[in-house]
């Protein structure tokens, strides 16, 4: 594994309905000597400006916060296409009703306690089950976001033959937030509950990336005035874009052809980088 290594690297936060007041943000970085540097966060208020930048011909490695793939137990009990490509399509030709009542009347004909399907990589993730159209909607960020980089013709390593310049990973911040805070919360879109406890978990997170306290053994590099930014965001999307960065950057390390992902991952449902 090298000191440092070329390339941009982009960690995004995504939304399934940007806006002014929740954009799309993205950290944008690079490795150097042994240390993931943040050049700078950008902010897409919509889904057509998302495309765009994807389609832009620079190569990157990026880590992106919404699902890649179906439970492979849903997609067969609905009977769609098991092919990635192919079911990917059927499901962008859904609409977000479509898809919000077949899922409920799944979940509605099974137990209490067993309700969604999961994907092999949610149990070492601990992320939601990528069906889940509520508290998060991810069913739906799967719905925007796979599209896109579709169309731009990027390469998803163990699902999708593309653009090797730009590769792209599905990613998962609360993996490494939690390998520091536990259970403690740093952020919420509910003013409300952007409290001091908050801030300071906030505060903590940000210390150990910057010392390289998890277990990718990454240095963030800052500035004091990215590190107030980061604090002072209190929603945590410039934050979890950041820690998505860091997810792309041991990728990197890796390198090709898998990216750090398990050689034998379930070509149908993906799998979060970095998860064990």
């Amino acid at each position: 594994m090298s000191a440092s290594a070329p390339g941009l690297l982009l960690g995004c936060d995504f939304s399934s309905a940007p806006s002014r007041r929740k954009p799309i943000v993205l950290a944008l970085g690079h490795q150097t000597g042994g240390r993931v540097v943040l050049s700078r966060l950008e902010r897409l208020d919509t889904l057509a400006g998302f495309a765009q930048w994807l389609a832009v011909p620079q190569p990157w490695v990026g880590a992106f916060d919404f699902p890649f793939g179906l439970p492979r137990e849903l997609v067969e009990q609905l009977g769609w296409p098991t092919d990635w490509m192919a079911c990917m399509h059927h499901y962008a030709s859904l609409g977000r009703d479509d898809i919000r009542a077949t899922f409920a009347a799944f979940c509605d004909a099974r137990p209490v306690g067993g309700k969604f399907a999961h994907r092999a990589t949610d149990i070492p993730a601990g992320s939601s089950p990528s069906m889940k159209w509520v508290n998060p909607p991810v069913a739906f960020m799967l719905h925007a976001g796979v599209p896109p980089l579709l169309a731009a013709g990027v390469h998803l390593p163990g699902l999708h033959a593309g653009d090797t310049a730009r590769v792209a990973l599905e990613g998962y911040p609360g993996l490494l937030a939690r390998e520091v805070l536990g259970g403690r919360s740093y952020k919420s879109d509910d003013k409300a509950k952007q409290t001091p406890e908050r801030l300071i978990a906030r505060k903590d997170l940000i210390t150990a990336l910057e010392h390289g306290q998890t277990r990718l053994g990454l240095r963030l590099k800052l500035s004091h005035a990215q590190r107030d930014a980061l604090t002072d965001d209190a929603s945590g999307d410039a934050l979890d874009a950041t820690l998505c960065l860091l997810q792309a950057a041991w990728a990197q390390q890796q390198g090709a052809p898998h990216y750090g992902l398990p050689t034998h991952l379930d070509p149908l449902e993906g799998w979060i980088v970095t998860a064990a």
